[in-house]
């Protein structure tokens, strides 16, 4: 029985955000290199990144699916797509960087081409529905949180060329 159409927006939508969530977390390693990191003492503790995360791409994807079906052609459904298929490689790019390789300046640098993905979200999205970009404030504030606490680790455990051990 093949699938509805009207039901593949909200499966892919819906897959984009579950796989986004759990390969953060499987990609995020909580050991001795991480702990012994100077951090700031604005950091909020680790657990609140979960949830944190969990409520911000379940309303990013809430978003992809309102976006799509709003979108009135094939060529601006391939726009959605493709932002959130952009967006999807750099989120999953973040946590090996940082976590995996212990990089946190490329995991900086990176994150400034994930910000803009968020941000191209936030701005793109309303053209095909208000909310849709709203959904997206959250995502995007979280982000520039991230990258603020990002460049401070950076600032605070500089340098890393040796840290792959």
């Amino acid at each position: 029985m093949p699938i509805n159409m009207e039901w593949t927006p909200a499966i892919i939508a819906g897959l984009w955000a579950i796989i986004l969530g759990g390969a953060g977390g499987a990609l995020t390693e909580i050991g001795e290199w991480y702990r012994n990191l100077n951090k700031p003492s604005w950091q909020p503790p680790d657990w609140a990144f979960g949830p944190a995360w969990t409520l911000i791409l379940g309303l990013s994807g809430w978003s992809f699916y309102l976006a799509w079906v709003g979108a009135p052609t094939s060529a601006d459904r391939n726009i959605v797509i493709a932002l959130f298929a952009v967006n999807f490689v750099l989120h999953l790019g973040w946590s090996p960087l940082f976590f995996k390789i212990k990089r946190p300046d490329w995991a900086l640098l990176e994150n400034v081409f994930l910000w803009l993905s968020v941000l191209s979200l936030f701005v793109v999205l309303p053209q095909y529905s208000q909310l849709a970009g709203w959904l997206n404030a959250p995502y995007l504030a979280w982000v520039s949180f991230a990258m603020l606490l990002n460049w401070k680790i950076v600032q605070l455990n500089s340098p890393f060329g040796n840290a792959a051990a």
